[in-house]
């Protein structure tokens, strides 16, 4: 069993950044892909990006490319997402899940967090 726990979200006007933290317990860290996902209001979720379980790799989703970055700490079992230049459209709740698999799709995830809302005002 892995628990995850999404912080960081809030309010932030376009242009201005976040970061979220996914924090991690249970069963060995190193051993799963982080992947992050989100749920804007009245839309499917879609996966925004993932990191690999060493860190070495990471993918992003064409609408978040060069402004969101993904990153993970092994040593403290926490994967940040870095988001910049956030505009309306980044509006969601942001969820983080873990696979053992090195391929994320939403519906191989093992483990979720609840989310963290994040709210980006124009």
């Amino acid at each position: 069993q892995v628990h995850l726990v999404e912080s960081g979200g809030g309010m932030v006007q376009t242009g201005g950044s976040l970061r979220l933290s996914c924090a991690a317990s249970g069963r060995t860290f190193s051993d799963y892909t982080i992947a992050w996902f989100r749920q804007a209001p009245g839309k499917e979720r879609e996966l925004v990006g993932a990191v690999s379980k060493s860190g070495g790799s990471t993918y992003y989703t064409d609408s978040v490319k060069g402004r969101f970055t993904i990153s993970r700490d092994n040593a403290e079992t926490t994967v940040y997402l870095q988001m910049n230049r956030l505009s309306p459209e980044d509006t969601a709740v942001y969820y983080c899940a873990a696979s053992g698999d090195t391929i994320v799709t939403e519906d191989g995830m093992e483990y979720w967090g609840d989310g963290t809302l994040v709210t980006v005002s124009s």
